[in-house]
């Protein structure tokens, strides 16, 4: 099967989940609990997960799978082979309080390098897609990242962990970004902020993320002709398509620039603006 033929039988995977979460939104059917008592997890989360295992299975059987509800061992991201990568609601937060930042992310990797993605937003009616080496597309057209040349005019995206105790490190880089960029915007889903970037929404990106977070969205953005990279060196053995580990992705000519002050932030070097 070719990665056009993935591609489209991903889309319709995608967009069937899609039409589960927009049912369960109508239908009220918000039932919940919390991994690690803080993490909000519902039923559709689970059930949407579960339907994306059987129709993969089923059009791809026996590729093994890296999912956020149902498969989520992330020693997965050390193997050879083919390994689908899935959130079957990136944004559960937003989906459990009515907002429409909400999306299905699928990303098929091969040898530890990601070849497809698909993010799709079932509330804003959209759906971004790439295939490595053959470009980025939001609903079938092309898109095309920021071209931002100046971090004083850059709008950024980031966001936070579940757990309080880990937030406040962050701090200090949020505090140097309110203060040497344009501004910046917490939406609660990172396959999408991955999209904005991709669209020239976001001139650029920040987080720490899990594999099943950024897959897709990583590959969209980069397709897109977007930067992308890491804040510090990926550990060795692990492949950066799926490290989680310190994201930025941003307009080419600005990555070096928030690198650096991002850096500087978790220093503790930029005691001139109050945040060392």
């Amino acid at each position: 099967m070719t990665l056009e033929e993935r591609l489209e039988a991903t889309i319709d995977i995608a967009t069937a989940a899609g039409k589960m979460i927009r049912d369960a939104r109508e239908g009220d059917d918000l039932k919940h609990h919390f991994k690690e008592g803080q993490e909000l997890v519902t039923d559709t989360d689970v059930a949407v997960d579960t339907m994306i295992t059987e129709r993969l299975e089923s059009a791809f059987p026996g590729e093994d799978r890296l999912s956020e509800e149902l498969a989520p061992d992330k020693d997965a991201v050390e193997q050879d082979g083919a390994l689908w990568v899935v959130d079957p609601i990136d944004g559960t937060v937003n989906f459990a309080h009515g907002l429409f930042h909400v999306a299905v992310s699928i990303a098929y990797v091969k040898d530890g390098v990601t070849q497809l993605g698909v993010v799709h937003a079932p509330f804003l009616g959209e759906t971004f897609t790439a295939i490595r080496d053959k470009g980025a597309w939001r609903n079938g057209q092309s898109i095309s990242a920021s071209q931002s040349e100046s971090l004083e005019q850059s709008l950024v995206g980031t966001g936070f962990p579940y757990r309080r105790d880990s937030r406040l490190p962050l701090m200090r880089r949020l505090g140097a970004v309110l203060h040497h960029c344009r501004d910046v915007r917490r939406n609660g889903a990172a396959a999408l902020d991955l999209c904005d970037v991709a669209c020239g929404r976001l001139d650029a990106y920040y987080e720490t993320v899990s594999p099943w977070d950024f897959a897709a969205g990583w590959l969209i953005a980069r397709e897109a002709g977007a930067r992308t990279g890491h804040l510090y060196p990926c550990p060795e053995g692990l492949p950066e398509d799926l490290y989680g580990e310190n994201l930025l992705v941003s307009a080419p000519a600005i990555f070096d620039e928030l690198g650096e002050l991002l850096r500087q932030a978790d220093a503790g070097e930029l005691r001139d603006i109050g945040i060392g």
